[in-house]
C-alpha cells in the first residue's frame, strides 16, 4: 500500500547500516514504500521533498533544505548530534532509539562489574607474570551499584544486577517514573547521595550542558576509596584527569571505561597502561540486532506518526 508520506534512509547511516536497515523495515512491512539514499549530493538535491529522515545525523545544508520535513528518526539513543534548537524552529520532531543499545549494554556493564568484584584484573596481572597465587574474591550480592540515569538503558542494568541481589540506587529526572528494579531513586539532584553510597557507580545519562563534566574531582572524591567507576555514556560527562589522579591516589578501586573525552584514546593516555582500568573501544552496544531493533522502533513510531499519536523517545 503506497504510504503518503516521503521515508529516506539517509546516506549518514554508520557503518554500511543502511541496506540490513532497509531490509529489516521492508521484511516487517512489506507494504512500505522507503528510499535508501547512498549518495549525499543526491539527498541534498532531494531532501525538499522528504517527509521522514531516518538517520545517524542530519547536516545543517540538509536541514537548511528541507523545507518539508516533518520528523527525524535518529538511529542512535543519543541525540548530541543533531541541532534541536533548529529543529524547534522548523517544528520538526526528533525521536531517539532509546533501548536499541539495552541489552548489550547491560551485558557489557554487568561485565565489567563481574570483572573487578571476581578480581578479574587481578588474575590477568598473575598470568602475565606467570605467578599462582590465589586470592579472595567478592560476590555483587554484597555489592550497592548505583546507576547516573535509569532510562532504557540504566533500567536495563537494574534489571541485570537486580538478578545478582546487589541493592540498587539511582537518579531518575522524574523519581515517580523509576524501574521497579531500584531500591532507591534520587533526583538528579541528590547525585551526591547516591555517590557516597555507591561500591559500583554506572553512568547511564545522556550528554547534555548538565552533565557534561558531572563526574568531576569533587564528585569522584565523594565516592568510597573502594568504589568501581563505569563509564557506557559519554566521555565528555567524566573530567578524565580527575580520574587519573583519582586512580594513581588510590581514591578509587578501579574504572571499566567504554567511552573517553578523546576517541580514540591518544597512544600516551596513561590509562592504558593501569592494571585497575579496563578499556573498550566503544563498543558496548555492538550487537547483531542493532539494525532490527532499530527497525522496530521506527515502525512502532511510525504507526503512531500515521494515527497522529504521541511518539516514542521524542526529544524535540
Amino acid at each position: 500500500m503506497p504510504t503518503d508520506e516521503t521515508i529516506v534512509v539517509t546516506p549518514y547511516v554508520l557503518e554500511g547500516g543502511g541496506p540490513p536497515l532497509v531490509e529489516a523495515i521492508e521484511q516487517r512491512r512489506p507494504d512500505l514504500e522507503i528510499e535508501h539514499v547512498t549518495d549525499e549530493e543526491r539527498f541534498l538535491e532531494l531532501v525538499d521533498e522528504v517527509d521522514i529522515a531516518v538517520t545517524h545525523r542530519l547536516p545543517p545544508e540538509a536541514l537548511e533544505a528541507a523545507e518539508g520535513l516533518r520528523w527525524v528518526q535518529a538511529l542512535s539513543a543519543g541525540t548530541d548530534a543533531y541541532d534541536h534548537e533548529a529543529l524547534a524552529d522548523r517544528d520538526v520532531m526528533l525521536t531517539s532509539a532509546s533501548g536499541v543499545h539495552a541489552k548489550p549494554i547491560g551485558q557489557h556493564v554487568l561485565t565489567g562489574l563481574l570483572y573487578f568484584e571476581r578480581r578479574f584484573n587481578r588474575a590477568r596481572s598473575q598470568q602475565r607474570d606467570r605467578e599462582w597465587d590465589r586470592y579472595f574474591a567478592g560476590e555483587l550480592g554484597d555489592r550497592t551499584v548505583g546507576i547516573v540515569g535509569t532510562g532504557a538503558i540504566g533500567s536495563q542494568v537494574a534489571d541485570y544486577c537486580q538478578s545478582f541481589g546487589s541493592r540498587i540506587i539511582g537518579t531518575k529526572r522524574d523519581p515517580t517514573d523509576a524501574p521497579e528494579s531500584l531500591d532507591a531513586v534520587y533526583s538528579p539532584d541528590e547525585l551526591e547521595v547516591v555517590l557516597g553510597d555507591s561500591d559500583y557507580l554506572v553512568l547511564a545519562c545522556p550528554l547534555t550542558e548538565e552533565t557534561r563534566g558531572l563526574i568531576d574531582a569533587e564528585a569522584l572524591a565523594t565516592l568510597p576509596d573502594d568504589a568501581v567507576l563505569v563509564n557506557i555514556a559519554r566521555g565528555e560527562i567524566v573530567d578524565q584527569s580527575a580520574l587519573v589522579t583519582a586512580l594513581e591516589d588510590d581514591g578509587l578501586r578501579g574504572a571499566a571505561l567504554d567511552v573517553f573525552e578523546e576517541e580514540p584514546l591518544p597512544d600516551e593516555s596513561p590509562l592504558w597502561d593501569r592494571d585497575d582500568v579496563l578499556l573498550t573501544p566503544h563498543v558496548a552496544g555492538v550487537t547483531p540486532h542493532y539494525w532490527e531493533r532499530c527497525a522496530d522502533i521506527f515502525l512502532r513510531n511510525y504507526d503512531r506518526f500515521r494515527s497522529g499519536d504521541d511518539l516514542e523517545n521524542r526529544v524535540v
